[in-house]
């Protein structure tokens, strides 16, 4: 044996020699178990439980407690380190793991060379110029790596690592949409392999979280209009309005609550599908509607409803129309008056079980228990102000209603309204003209089917203005909680609900109608109209046109020839509306599939009779005169109610003048009103029996 092999020997036997008896001055050298290398006291570890397991199950070898492992060895057999996920160091077996490979470190992924290609837009990396709007620094911001993960997922956009961009693109911790929809990204990207390794672990993270919880923090400004009614902006700053006065708990925030409340109004749902939907408890989702009704009806709706939010002279010069100010105001002379339109609404409730309120309840109208708001709009479609809401019987009418807030002084309403001002009312307030001055249509006499022409004209007047209201009524019920059956156990806060969407329309919508440098035109049209009678009426009456069948015989296809050609804005002159035109097609589209009347008169060029169909009654037929020349439409006249009116006309007249027109030779074929009774039965269609006996002599 050697000098070598003797020393060897003689220092193994030391090792296990005590240390009280070991040779003075030598410092003896461990070996490692696996790679036989000999390890000093700062590169080895002792073996401990763990490790012993690990190491007898992958090498044939006996342990001893002396034993010891390399740091070598210990790092690379026996501990897998993940760029992801943190195991904590625990040591794991990697013996059956046969896709397992080493591990990335932070260093060797930024310094791996970018030589994967994907067919993937890619944005430009820059450190000093925001990749945005190529801003230089140095106010500039690293692109946190939630927000290049959300980029790519959302947009399919890979936002390189250490990319910068101006503060103002950022919203929190992501990147604005309209920012990143103006990016200008390449077709193609190369990325390293640590990149394509992140992408996959974070989308396969991605999928396995289960979202117990909706978020609208991941919502866009489309999808926040859908659920809530409202945008992203709109709901952030209400949010912004109430903090302090909602706190966040450790199942939603505030912006989850306010959420939770507009997502409420907007679709009605139960409190119990919103629990499941939101992934939080029945009586948290209550809790949450509760709170923010009470914290909107006394910080935020005082704000932007009531008489009190906004002064009598903003009214006049910011929400009042022109067209309402010439047709009622400029003609007093008195350009200080103040026009409100005035309309109640409806809210359906349940039946109760307590029979008074049951019966105060009880609309006899509707024919169904509900209660009744009072809804005051400027004639732009302004939320002056919403009181009650009132009972339903019939000591609670409309007019009922306006004397009880005039003698009450609601809201202090006697200071805010001065003598000779103006309420646009419909005829359900006939009973309270002796308290105010209003603008009212008027009632058919006693007796008369018609309505006399300057009675119809001055109608339109009042309806060309008063048609707000009833938008005002319906931009309420697209909030589908207030279009529903309301419990009775909602009865207290139908006022609150009904105010706090009000306020927020208010603040947040665009104005139902504005002022449009056309008004002034079309205000002195129809004044001018207005003092005009029905010559064609006239006509009809004395010479027993109404009356004589003989002198109409049907048209041919060279009879209308010369009926001339009009344009959507003649139209639109003619009608003084819209309203009108939209039914044209409708009754247009019923009197060409039935029997088509139009006739011509024998000895008067120019002047037609036609025929048309109620869309209301089956058993009703209008008659209906039309005269014209080859350039313009001379006068009309029809037998139905306000048919005798020429400021604009009835939508019986406006359907032959739009479908001869202009209809006719636009629409070609089929005018787009489709008729859907041949999916459904009809019960009064009942084929005919057969007798027996004569089939059984044939």
């Amino acid at each position: 044996m050697c000098t070598t092999a003797r020393n060897i020997n003689k220092l193994i036997r030391q090792a296990f020699i005590p240390r009280s008896e070991r040779m003075p001055g030598v410092r003896l050298p461990f070996q490692c178990v696996v790679c036989k290398t000999w390890t000093n006291p700062k590169n080895r570890c002792k073996i401990n439980s763990e490790l012993e397991q690990l190491i007898l199950k992958r090498l044939p070898i006996e342990l001893k407690d002396t034993d010891v492992l390399c740091n070598k060895c210990r790092i690379k057999h026996f501990y897998k380190l993940s760029p992801v996920e943190n195991f904590d160091n625990k040591l794991i077996d990697q013996s059956d793991n046969e896709e397992y490979q080493p591990p990335v470190s932070k260093k060797t992924s930024f310094a791996s060379p970018p030589s994967v290609r994907l067919n993937i837009p890619s944005t430009p990396k820059s450190h000093s110029r925001c990749f945005i709007c190529k801003r230089p620094g140095p106010k500039l911001i690293v692109v946190p790596s939630e927000a290049r993960f959300t980029a790519f997922v959302q947009r399919n956009v890979i936002i390189k690592s250490g990319t910068r961009c101006c503060p103002v693109h950022m919203d929190e911790s992501q990147i604005k949409d309209e920012a990143l929809q103006s990016v200008k990204a390449s077709e193609s990207a190369f990325v390293n392999r640590a990149t394509v390794l992140e992408l996959l672990n974070k989308l396969r993270a991605s999928c396995n979280k289960t979202r117990k919880r909706f978020d609208f923090n991941t919502l866009n400004n489309e999808e926040y209009v859908d659920l809530t009614g409202l945008n992203k902006e709109a709901i952030r700053d209400i949010c912004a309005g109430v903090d302090g006065h909602i706190r966040n708990t450790p199942v939603r925030d505030i912006l989850t609550t306010v959420g939770i409340f507009f997502f409420k109004l907007k679709s009605g749902l139960s409190n119990t599908i919103l629990s499941i939907i939101f992934g939080i408890s029945k009586s948290s989702v209550r809790r949450a509607i509760a709170t923010t009704r009470q914290t909107l009806k006394e910080n935020f709706v005082p704000l932007n409803l009531g008489f009190n939010h906004i002064s009598r002279q903003k009214v006049i010069n910011q929400h009042t129309r022109q067209l309402a100010r010439s047709l009622f105001v400029d003609e007093a002379g008195d350009s200080s008056r103040l026009i409100l339109v005035l309309d109640g609404t409806y809210i359906y409730i349940q039946k109760s079980q307590n029979h008074h309120f049951q019966r105060r309840s009880y609309s006899m109208h509707k024919g169904r228990p509900l209660v009744k708001p009072m809804v005051i709009v400027t004639t732009s479609g302004h939320y002056m102000s919403v009181l009650g809401p009132y009972l339903s019987d019939g000591k609670n009418n409309d007019a009922k209603i306006l004397n009880h807030i005039i003698n009450t002084n609601v809201e202090d309403i006697k200071s805010y309204v001065h003598p000779g001002d103006i309420f646009v009312v419909d005829r359900g307030f006939r009973d309270s003209l002796q308290l105010l001055e209003s603008k009212m249509p008027s009632f058919l006499p006693k007796g008369e089917t018609q309505f006399q022409t300057e009675v119809a004209n001055t109608s339109r007047l009042v309806t060309k203005i008063r048609w707000v209201v009833e938008s005002a009524n319906a931009r309420l019920k697209r909030w589908k909680y207030l279009d529903r059956v309301l419990p009775n156990s909602q009865v207290p806060f139908i006022g609150d609900f009904v105010q706090i969407i009000c306020a927020v329309c208010n603040k947040y919508l665009p104005p139902l109608s504005s002022s449009c440098s056309d008004d002034d035109r079309l205000a002195h049209h129809m004044l001018q109209l207005a003092t005009q009678e029905n010559s064609l009426k006239t006509e009809i009456e004395e010479s027993n046109l109404d009356k004589s069948r003989a002198v109409w015989v049907p048209v041919s296809d060279t009879d209308l020839e010369d009926f001339p050609r009009l344009t959507e804005d003649i139209l639109r002159t003619l009608t003084c509306g819209v309203y009108q035109l939209k039914l044209c097609p409708g009754y247009i589209q019923e009197h060409l599939e039935g029997d088509e009347d139009i006739r011509v008169h024998k000895e008067r060029s120019g002047l037609i009779r036609v025929r048309l169909q109620s869309r209301h009654v089956s058993a009703k037929q209008y008659n209906l005169w039309i005269k014209f020349n080859n350039y313009e439409i001379l006068g009309w006249y029809c037998k139905c109610r306000s048919g005798s009116r020429i400021v604009g006309m009835c939508a019986h007249c406006a359907a032959v003048i739009w479908y001869l027109g202009y209809g006719k030779h636009r629409f070609l074929g089929a005018l787009g009103v489709r008729d859907w009774s041949e999916y459904v039965d009809d019960a009064s269609v009942v084929p005919p029996t057969v007798d027996s006996s004569d089939s059984d002599s044939d």
